[in-house]
């Protein structure tokens, strides 16, 4: 008896385990990519997003246009990513510890993943360069 009860133990505390594992797969703690920034200048309107309409920009004037990548057809339009500059060319470039959440407002059609307003991204990194490493994850 005593040693089938330890059998039952063993093998539940196996199946306890093997649970868990499989739920710490399927919901990954850390969803970010990686992908390249630029940033751009005024006169942002019209945008591919929303035309003329200036009401749908965020007025902390964090916000991007959508690479290939990610655009999506326009279906990128809107989306919030969480973004954070993590390397550069040029050494010191990023600002650490410093991450902004961005909206996209428009299309640019290029390799780069966002390219961001002005504000964004010396919001992340020293505005002298022209491209920056980022990490970013839709919210």
């Amino acid at each position: 008896m005593a040693s089938s009860l330890a059998t039952l133990i063993v093998s539940s505390s196996f199946f306890v385990s093997f649970i868990l594992v499989l739920q710490l797969s399927s919901f990954p703690s850390c969803r970010a990519d990686v992908g390249t920034a630029a940033s751009y200048s005024a006169p942002y309107l019209p945008s591919a997003c929303y035309g003329r309409e200036a009401t749908e920009f965020p007025s902390s004037n964090l916000f991007a246009a959508a690479g290939d990548g990610i655009w999506d057809n326009g279906a990128a339009c809107g989306r919030q990513y969480l973004v954070r500059c993590i390397s550069a060319a040029q050494p010191r470039t990023c600002i650490p510890d410093q991450s902004i959440q961005i909206k996209i407002v428009d299309y640019a059609p290029t390799a780069t993943t966002l390219v961001l307003s002005d504000k964004a991204f010396g919001s992340l990194a020293n505005t002298s360069a022209a491209l920056i490493n980022i990490e970013f994850q839709q919210v």
